[in-house]
């Protein structure tokens, strides 16, 4: 038998969350004691991490020398029980799994499967990230609102028609044009498409190196209104 614990030290103690259906769903499916030990102690660590979408690597639990101690003496040498309890996590559907390459080489990054795990996946398939530095070797970025949704969060409610000329909009404008024009519209307080329409014309005829790239001032948001944007604007 291992040295016995000698209980949780006095006052208050760090909390540890876990959702109600581990309890009820998962623990009894799980079968193999690294596995176990590998899920809670992701559970725990992934906690400590900060940021919208959060992760561990492989080197994440081989830096904890208490944790991978307690794998010794398993069924193969530490790091091939923590190989194999991951695999098993990740075939339960307990974590997901997705490998990106730095500076040449594969690397593995897990994450838990809630809704922003999946999403973090998503995100990374599609190439939605950049390389980070530290501990954080990727910043994954927020998924991009679709062209519909920043209509209606913006201009107005969505109809058929409009939804039409949307689409059309996605086929001929880069995105990152779309969003800016709506920016423009927004700050110039013409909101309508015809005035988004005619920034991307404008742009696409005279090239876009002039387009505003900053937030105006304050006092200087309505300059879009008197400037050469003036005759789009319904009155």
């Amino acid at each position: 038998m291992n040295d016995p614990f000698d209980g949780f030290a006095p006052g208050k103690q760090p909390m540890l969350t876990i959702p109600a259906a581990f309890i009820s769903e998962l623990l009894p499916r799980i079968d193999d004691l690294a596995e176990m030990k590998v899920t809670l102690y992701f559970m725990w660590a992934i906690q400590q991490r900060d940021g919208r979408f959060r992760y561990l690597r492989r080197r994440d639990f081989l830096n904890d020398a208490a944790f991978m101690a307690g794998l010794a003496g398993l069924d193969f040498e530490p790091g091939a029980t923590l190989d194999d309890a991951l695999e098993r996590a990740c075939a339960r559907g307990t974590l997901l799994c997705a490998e990106i390459t730095l500076a040449g080489e594969v690397e593995q990054l897990y994450f838990i499967n809630t809704e922003l795990g999946r999403d973090a996946l998503e995100q990374i398939k599609r190439g939605g990230w950049l390389p980070g530095f530290g501990d954080e070797p990727i910043e994954i970025l927020p998924d991009r609102p679709n062209i519909y949704r920043l209509y209606e969060d913006n201009i107005g409610p969505l109809t058929p028609m409009i939804a039409d000329t949307l689409k059309d909009a996605e086929r001929e404008f880069p995105m990152t044009w779309i969003e800016e024009a709506i920016r423009i519209a927004v700050e110039s307080n013409a909101r309508s498409w015809r005035f988004i329409q005619a920034i991307l014309d404008r742009w696409q005829k005279e090239g876009k190196k002039d387009a505003p790239t900053e937030r105006p001032a304050e006092q200087d948001g309505r300059r879009y209104i008197t400037g050469k944007y003036a005759d789009f604007i319904e009155h």
